[in-house]
């Protein structure tokens, strides 16, 4: 098990160098500079903050000074936030993502899952229909739309909870949750209900049927683990999507979580911020998938690790 997880650790490394070196070129290549103000700053006092921040320098070799940085484990300075380092800005942010990720997948999973094996026990029925129905409209129906309309209706209109911040407790939490949780919510009861429908036709459920067993007794002890299975896969990649999915949702919600620096980081040209958040996240989604596969491991004894 050890010398499988190391091996994927390093089999990631060639995959994260990809992401940093895409990330450093494209932020390079986009117009403006961290540096670029309504009021331009002397000549003198802009060379030195180039030559400060080594963005004088020719882009192979600027590369070439951020890739050693990243390996001592140093994310550099923030352009913008003055006495305030990459990694602490992304530890200040992170907690809150990751609040907001773990509620969004807890609602996920606790409607998600019901739902998709109620439509497979009702198959070609009304409630299985309507299930499908209501998880394609959340599907198709994108977070930076739904969003908004939640706002506008529970904020605006309703005055039940609140359009934006993060100072009122589980109250702010609510909208911002469940705009990340719907299409995940759509995605999950999908699947568990494929996968539900699936393990009902194989020949040892058949099998119990014929012998008389109660239903709920067959989908407890035979159906639920074999379903669970691919809920499974998802999980890990989901869930990665939730947290980084969560760079609209807190702009739009003004939530001060590690998306909210991402995007204010690209569009004040924060060269450092914009790696750092780029980076973690490409560590983040390496891990969730390493763990999710060593479970699976653990729980199919057929899946080997070798």
């Amino acid at each position: 098990m050890l010398q499988y997880v190391v091996k994927r650790l390093l089999g990631a490394l060639p995959t994260l160098l990809v992401i940093i070196t895409l990330a450093f070129f494209l932020i390079r290549l986009a117009p403006g500079g961290p540096f670029d103000t309504e009021r331009p700053m002397p000549p003198e006092i802009a060379a030195n903050m180039e030559r400060a921040y080594h963005l004088d320098r020719p882009l192979p070799v600027q590369y070439g000074y951020y890739l050693l940085n990243v390996l001592q484990g140093d994310l550099g300075p923030s352009f913008k936030y003055k006495d305030h380092s990459v990694s602490s800005l992304i530890a200040e942010g992170f907690p809150v993502s990751l609040q907001l990720g773990v509620f969004a997948m807890l609602l996920a999973l606790l409607i998600g899952i019901p739902a998709g094996m109620l439509a497979a026990l009702h198959h070609n029925r009304a409630l299985d229909h309507a299930v499908m129905a209501v998880s394609m409209t959340g599907i198709t129906v994108p977070n930076f739309v739904m969003a908004p309309l939640l706002a506008l209706v529970f904020g605006v209109f309703l005055h039940w909870l609140p359009v934006a911040g993060w100072d009122q407790g589980w109250k702010s939490a609510v909208l911002p949750v469940i705009a990340l949780a719907l299409p995940q919510i759509a995605y999950a009861a999908r699947l568990i209900r494929a996968s539900v429908l699936e393990t009902l036709s194989s020949p040892h459920i058949r099998t119990a049927v014929a012998k008389g067993l109660p239903l709920r007794l067959i989908v407890w002890r035979h159906v639920l683990k074999g379903a669970l299975l691919p809920v499974l896969s998802w999980l890990g990649p989901a869930t990665a999507a939730i947290i980084t999915g969560s760079v609209v949702i807190e702009q739009i919600f003004g939530i001060p979580g590690i998306g909210r620096h991402f995007v204010q980081g690209a569009l004040n040209r924060d060269y450092t911020l914009v790696m750092g958040v780029v980076i973690f996240y490409g560590v983040l989604i390496i891990l969730m998938n390493l763990l999710v596969d060593v479970i699976y491991g653990w729980m199919d004894p057929r899946v080997r690790y070798d």
